[in-house]
């Protein structure tokens, strides 16, 4: 049986000097017993990846809002993606692959329905305006195991907190999930933009192409390779300049010609109104919140409890929810019939 002692053992003799130990994490808010089989990152993995806000994942946008196909991605699929991108560079740069699978896994359990335009809509609401990243950890730390949290490691947590926006994870494990998170998205993201009609091969920036590779897999492995070459021997998770300037300029191009601009401008306007509606109603009426959610009213602010609420709710149960409260019952029965 391999304990957890041997596998600390393990790390501290084999993982580069600069790679997160786990026995030598910053610890938990609350102490716990130590498995006696797992790695204190190991349990952080195994905490998110058997919460109910992870299996939620599956039913909320990436981005395209109901894609009429199976192979769209959805946050829980590119939860995956960048969860094996960030475990083989941190495999291949000798770094703590466990640490880095954790807080892939944990990267995305704030983001709300329908993708950006739910995440737009609550910040418009929220009187303290809504980032996906600090929801993040506000479900790890006060939403999963009904209201106690998961009560994850520190280097977790700090590596979900910064997965994106300006400040840079404190481990290199979390730097390459930021960078994991880019590969994956600018990526796929092509991939399903294609897939929807919104873009074709040529009209892709060819300087760019030249640099990383003309198909999906090809941009990938460059980015992932070139990571490695780069960083591999230093204490550093990082592109070459080269390689770095490239996907820059492709991450540009992306957010000019798909990001800002809509597919279905209707259908994301909609998402939006359904978002406020949701968040309005039940600000005003606290009484309509599940029990479990009126609990941590006093603990928290108002304003906090109704987001959390409604930024947990997968893309269907949001349109349901809306159609309970606002559609008449017969409206239902013929858009059945």
């Amino acid at each position: 049986m391999l304990l957890r002692t041997e596998q600390e053992r393990r790390e501290a003799e084999l993982l580069a000097p600069w790679a997160a130990k786990a026995a030598q994490t910053r610890g938990r808010e609350r102490a716990i017993t130590p498995c006696e089989i797992r790695t204190e990152f190991q349990r952080d993995r195994d905490r998110i990846l058997h919460c109910k806000s992870f299996r939620r994942l599956k039913h909320k946008t990436q981005m395209f809002l109901s894609p009429e196909g199976d192979h769209y991605r959805t946050r829980l699929t590119h939860t995956l993606e960048v969860s094996q991108i960030a475990r083989t560079i941190t495999r291949a740069l000798n770094l703590n692959e466990d640490l880095a699978e954790a807080i892939a896994l944990g990267h995305d359990l704030g983001h709300t329905p329908f993708g950006h335009s739910g995440e737009r809509a609550l910040r418009k609401v929220m009187p303290n305006g809504f980032e996906h990243n600090e929801q993040s950890l506000r479900v790890v730390d006060f939403i999963e195991r009904d209201g106690e949290g998961l009560n994850l490691t520190w280097e977790v947590r700090d590596g979900i907190a910064h997965h994106s926006g300006p400040v840079e994870p404190q481990t290199l494990e979390g730097k390459a999930v930021h960078l994991a998170d880019r590969i994956a998205y600018i990526n796929h993201d092509i991939d399903d933009a294609m897939r929807a009609g919104m873009l074709r091969q040529e009209d892709l920036p060819q300087n760019c192409l030249v640099i990383l590779g003309k198909t999906h897999g090809q941009r990938i492995n460059t980015m992932i390779l070139d990571i490695i070459r780069h960083s591999g021997g230093r204490e550093a998770v990082e592109m070459s300049p080269r390689i770095g300037k490239a996907t820059d300029e492709l991450r540009s191009f992306m957010f000019k010609e798909v990001y800002h601009r809509s597919i279905d401008p209707a259908q994301e306007a909609r998402a939006e109104h359904v978002m406020i509606a949701l968040y309005q109603h039940f600000a005003a009426h606290p009484e309509a919140l599940p029990g479990e959610m009126q609990a941590r009213i006093g603990r928290f602010d108002l304003s906090c409890v109704v987001g959390d609420y409604v930024a947990g709710m997968t893309d269907r149960f949001a349109v349901r929810t809306y159609a309970d409260l606002y559609i008449p019952t017969a409206w239902h029965v013929l858009d059945s019939e």
